[in-house]
């Protein structure tokens, strides 16, 4: 029985009850992902479900490609989805297999139905193939060549694997049931041909089993407990049962269907994530904007704010459409407890402290946690010259506005208190280019001995100390909760083009130059950032925003909320 902690749900107890009533003694199942592109945030809920429950209930869970498609599928593909796999944490040991494996298996199995009167070599085109199928309130039609006899089918069959024929000449087809209410029992084919080279075959086959012929009966060939899919292969599961039923395996599974993750403001569909990569929408399959777990784990995110992301929407039985802000409440969560706390300034504003002295300079103690005495502390170097950020200065301040102002002073995070003096411009353009302040050597730490306070806190880099970096802010990729519906079934009409924001003269404190890639960190004040995995260099640091310190998107849901009501 399950003794783990995680939350209960309904597959739980049916695994529960089959181990209880003997119908099982161990439990199998399978991650089984088309290797045709990268794995996403959906997948993840997949990974999640099928290796937790192996790992809950003593089993095992096997890592499965159904590479059914030569001329779809890379062993770019293969590679980056064990990587993800292995990054969200789960190991599948030495249970690494293929569709192809079976491939052979599976031909028999075809030659056994055809055999048996129960599959057929279709000549029509597929065209042809679509019509006869017929719709959801009208019946199929015969294929004019589902009589043909088993002989002349084995012939054909086998001459089509010999590569006598070109692709699209015939397929071969289960002979189920043309007037069945489920189009899915129409016929399905079961094999064509396709003169592709294969991943791991090469040339060896030219004729490939489909997805659903081959999905079920490799669960079977495993020895597969539970077959544990999203809810689109509901359907699928008459047919699957139909090949069980009508060859002569070994092991049956049974399916499982759960709903698939929906995110607002998000595609989850591999198709349409590689027309963005294809069209150079996005950088990549790993564009910290895409929701692939390479671009996620670019961004800066942790496998543990995923697996608890996926703990929190838990698994049902009804497709729902979780909201994106849960996904960034996670990471915001995990990363508050342990990422190490840094300063950087976005958008420089120099800053120099007239009375601080010439050549002149210290270094302060700052905490690397708020919380968490484990964390320790380091040392950030001082100076007579600074760069604070340019939002935290109003020439003229707003009501509500406590940062820097002329004549108002500040505390700077572990340092001083200042006070601005005077203002220098370009005198071409107007534009604030410095600070002139003082500080007030008695505050040394960021308090003050007579008690008097200041009613903000900045942060702040030493000039002479600080390396110049490169920042991308990186924001949600669409604007609209649901892409699709938006933009009338042209997703892309709602990307968002301030999806990307790239600051090429950052200033961040020196300790930030020593980080490994990957790093996230938190700039105080500014945001969790994480080290860039691929553009980075020794010369040219590369930051990539991972989140706001809080949602910036709430109220911008609220107020789309208001106004759907208001019209509604």
């Amino acid at each position: 029985m399950n003794e783990s902690n995680s939350p209960s749900n309904f597959i739980r107890d049916i695994i529960n009850e089959d181990l209880a009533r003997g119908t099982h003694t161990s439990v199998m199942t399978r991650f089984p992902p088309e290797p045709n592109g990268y794995l996403h945030i959906g997948h993840a809920k997949s990974i999640c479900l099928n290796f937790g429950l192996a790992r809950d209930y003593n089993g095992v869970c096997n890592l499965r490609f159904d590479d059914t498609n030569p001329a779809k599928e890379e062993v770019e593909y293969v590679d980056s989805i064990k990587e993800d796999v292995r990054w969200l944490g789960f190991d599948w040991e030495d249970r690494e297999y293929f569709a192809s494996n079976y491939f052979e298996q599976l031909y028999q199995y075809a030659v056994h139905l055809i055999e048996a009167g129960k599959a057929y070599v279709d000549s029509l085109s597929a065209e042809a193939i679509r019509d006869y199928r017929g719709t959801l309130t009208e019946s199929g039609r015969n294929s004019p060549y589902r009589d043909r006899s088993v002989e002349e089918n084995r012939n054909l069959f086998e001459r089509m694997r010999a590569g006598e024929f070109p692709d699209g000449a015939h397929v071969l087809r289960a002979k189920i049931d043309m007037a069945a209410p489920n189009l899915s029992l129409r016929d399905p084919t079961i094999y064509r041909i396709r003169k592709i080279a294969h991943h791991r075959t090469g040339d060896q086959w030219c004729v490939y089993p489909l997805y659903d012929f081959a999905h079920g009966l490799s669960d079977s060939i495993e020895g597969v407990t539970h077959s544990i899919c999203t809810l689109e292969f509901e359907n699928n599961r008459a047919l699957y049962d139909w090949f069980l039923d009508n060859l002569p395996v070994k092991n049956r599974p049974r399916q499982y269907e759960f709903a698939r993750l929906n995110l607002t403001y998000t595609v989850l569909s591999k198709r349409k994530l590689l027309k963005l990569v294809q069209e150079n929408i996005v950088e990549g399959w790993d564009d910290p904007r895409m929701p692939t777990l390479s671009g996620l784990r670019r961004r800066g995110y942790t496998p543990d704010a995923i697996r608890n992301f996926c703990d929190r929407i838990g698994v049902a039985k009804r497709d729902s459409t979780v909201d994106l802000a849960l996904l960034e409440f996670s990471i915001r969560e995990d990363l508050n407890d342990r990422a190490p706390r840094f300063m950087g300034v976005l958008n420089p504003l120099r800053v120099v402290i007239e009375n601080y002295p010439e050549g002149r300079e210290e270094t302060l103690e700052a905490m690397n946690h708020p919380t968490d005495e484990r964390f320790g502390t380091r040392e950030v170097p001082f100076g007579k010259v600074l760069y604070i950020e340019r939002d935290d200065f109003r020439e003229d301040p707003p009501k509500k506005f406590f940062r820097l102002a002329p004549g108002r002073e500040v505390r700077l995070r572990y340092a001083y208190f200042i006070t601005c003096v005077d203002v220098v411009k370009d005198p071409d353009t107007g534009e604030v280019v410095e600070l002139r302040c003082t500080y007030d050597p008695a505050t040394r730490g960021g308090n003050a001995p007579d008690g008097r306070k200041v009613k903000s806190t900045i942060h702040w880099v030493a000039a002479d100390h600080a390396i110049d970096a490169e920042v991308r802010l990186y924001d949600r990729l669409f604007t609209a909760p649901d892409p699709e519906a938006a933009g009338e079934g042209d997703f892309r009409v709602c990307l968002n083009p301030q999806s990307l924001e790239t600051l090429t003269a950052c200033k961040l404190e020196p300790g930030l130059g020593q980080l490994e890639k990957g790093t996230t960190v938190q700039f105080e004040r500014m945001g969790y950032f994480c080290r860039d995995i691929r553009d980075d260099a020794p010369d040219h640091p590369v930051f990539n925003r991972t989140a706001t310190l809080r949602d910036p998107w709430a109220k911008i849901d609220r107020q789309q909320k208001q106004a759907t009501r208001a019209t509604s």
